[in-house]
């Protein structure tokens, strides 16, 4: 492993969770918009005017202002910080043990960076969405609040309300199955790729270390963020059509029952095959810049929060 890696054991776990916190909700307050436009896009019926990610923007601030780009903002915020604990607490122990499972196969250090990675992501984001779920349902019927015919809400709580009365908390885990489906194999991809390009790049750069023993600062940063782009958008090709479904299928009005087979069906009918991958554009510009600014930050966050080693 290049020896900017920082492991678990390193580092200190309060610290770690506390800082994190606060850096994350930088993270996502500034590409979250990118979020609304995607989700809007995918949900968009046939007699929707804004069918670009430019007019779906425009519209927006031309009736709520900024603010409407930050439709569902505070629920998502309030769920992602209990998510991102478990997510990453998940992430840094699977990978730790997956290592250790693999030292007996001898494998390439890009080989082991593939596979610890890729188990790790798909471990903790199952784990991740028995609380992201529901969170991820709430938020998104804000986000298309009045779009398309949808039903104008007044607030997270409002939201939950109707669901939990219309379904139960049946409501609230609608599309779990396909949620896991799509974040499961998405962040399996999305960890695997970054893990085994980030080893590749070290290779190609000669992984050159500084007086002090590790690499220097800009090519750490180089290095990582490449690792983001590359995962983001490897990711974002292979699972947009399973989030295009998923979105669809927890958007649906309350009073309606449909099925996976329908929502693929209704795709089909309104755009071809290319309906699968209605907001790519935006998911792939969001994976990718998500990817390479989470990354950074976490990277970052690792080496505030790692102890002094002992002499």
């Amino acid at each position: 492993m290049a020896s900017s890696d920082i492991n678990w054991d390193r580092l200190d776990k309060t610290k770690f969770y506390v800082v994190g916190a606060g850096l994350f909700t930088g993270v996502t307050v500034a590409l979250y918009p990118v979020s609304v436009v995607k989700t809007r896009l995918q949900v968009a019926s046939n007699d929707t005017l804004e069918r670009s990610a430019l007019s779906v923007v425009k519209g927006l601030l031309k009736t709520d202002g900024i603010r409407g780009l930050y439709k569902g903002f505070v629920t998502v915020i309030t769920g992602t910080i209990p998510t991102r604990i478990i997510f990453l607490t998940a992430l840094e122990t699977t990978k730790m043990a997956s290592l250790r499972m693999l030292e007996p196969f001898r494998l390439s250090e890009t080989s082991q960076a593939a596979i610890s990675n890729g188990v790790a992501g798909m471990t903790s984001s199952l784990l991740a969405q028995a609380v992201f779920v529901p969170i991820d349902v709430v938020s998104q019927k804000l986000m298309v609040q009045g779009y398309s015919g949808h039903t104008q809400y007044r607030g997270g709580l409002d939201v939950a309300r109707k669901v939990l009365r219309s379904d139960g908390i049946r409501g609230l885990y609608r599309g779990f199955g396909l949620s896991v489906m799509t974040y499961v194999p998405s962040s399996a991809v999305w960890w695997a790729s970054y893990g085994s390009s980030k080893n590749y790049l070290w290779r190609f750069f000669g992984d050159k270390s500084s007086e002090e023993g590790t690499p220097s600062l800009p090519k750490i940063i180089l290095v990582q963020g490449t690792g983001g782009i590359i995962a983001g958008a490897t990711a974002s090709c292979i699972t947009t059509p399973l989030d295009t479904i998923k979105t669809r299928l927890q958007v649906t009005g309350l009073e309606k029952r449909i099925s996976v087979k329908q929502v693929v069906k209704d795709l089909i009918i309104e755009d071809g095959w290319k309906g699968l991958y209605r907001g790519l554009g935006p998911r792939f510009f969001s994976m990718s810049a998500w990817g390479t600014s989470m990354i950074l930050a976490y990277e970052y966050l690792k080496r505030v929060c790692a102890k002094d080693e002992q002499v």
